[in-house]
């Protein structure tokens, strides 16, 4: 069974990736690709700030 720690970590890590395809699309205008994306990016947004996990230094997208 994973701990808290590495169930964070992983969070995170999902977190950032999703956000890095999100920038991708953004750029290349790929609307429904990017909310597809924001969905996920939300869920894992609201999962992080439930176990306490502090965003200002990693949210880059700021929605």
């Amino acid at each position: 069974m994973p701990t808290s720690a590495e169930i964070a970590k992983n969070a995170v890590d999902d977190f950032k990736k999703i956000q890095k395809y999100m920038i991708l699309a953004k750029e290349e205008h790929a609307v429904r690709t990017y909310a597809e994306l924001k969905d996920e990016y939300l869920a894992l947004k609201a999962i992080l700030n439930v176990i306490g996990v502090n965003l200002a230094y990693i949210d880059k997208i700021k929605e």
